[in-house]
């Protein structure tokens, strides 16, 4: 009897710290204030110069039915504008422009400012392999062809055997 109740002090214990602990924690939280959701996003954010990307942003959810503007020196100066509760745009980057990571800076109407980088490869175009002709002084079959003969005599061979071992002989046995 003295254990169950060593027992209901421990847990009764337990449950009050938990609650107590619960009760800081959702106190010392500050609340989240609406509205503060200010971000600016280039897809792809590593591209190689010459090629497209979409910008993506918000300047806070009462300010995206507005226009507002993204600059980077990848791709100069571009208006977003509002599109499915966002500001959107695309921008190319110049086949000129050297590799470097660039910061892309969103200046929103209402003073917000948001900013991410964008990375710009300048990598040599890939060559083409060597001309080796089509296949044609290929002759015969392949590796692959005798494989599946191969492998037909096989399955074929195993069901003959199998059949033969499995007959009775007459009159022994019984």
């Amino acid at each position: 009897m003295q254990a169950v109740r060593t027992i209901n002090r421990a847990l009764s214990s337990a449950l009050t710290l938990v609650g107590l602990v619960g009760t800081f924690v959702l106190l010392s939280v500050a609340p989240a204030r609406a509205g503060e959701n200010v971000f600016v996003e280039v897809t792809p954010n590593s591209v190689q110069a010459g090629s497209r990307v979409s910008i993506k942003a918000s300047c806070d959810n009462d300010n995206n039915n507005r226009q507002s503007s993204v600059h980077s020196d990848a791709f100069g100066s571009v208006t977003l504008r509002p599109d499915k509760g966002f500001l959107t745009a695309q921008a190319t980057v110049p086949r000129d422009k050297p590799a470097d990571q660039y910061p892309v800076d969103l200046r929103c109407e209402n003073g917000q400012t948001s900013s991410t980088t964008l990375t710009v490869l300048n990598m040599a175009s890939p060559s083409k392999g060597p001309a080796t002709g089509g296949g044609g002084m290929a002759g015969g079959r392949g590796t692959g062809s005798l494989l599946v003969f191969g492998g037909v005599a096989l399955v074929a061979t195993a069901i003959v055997l199998g059949m033969a071992g499995g007959r009775r002989r007459p009159g022994a046995g019984s």
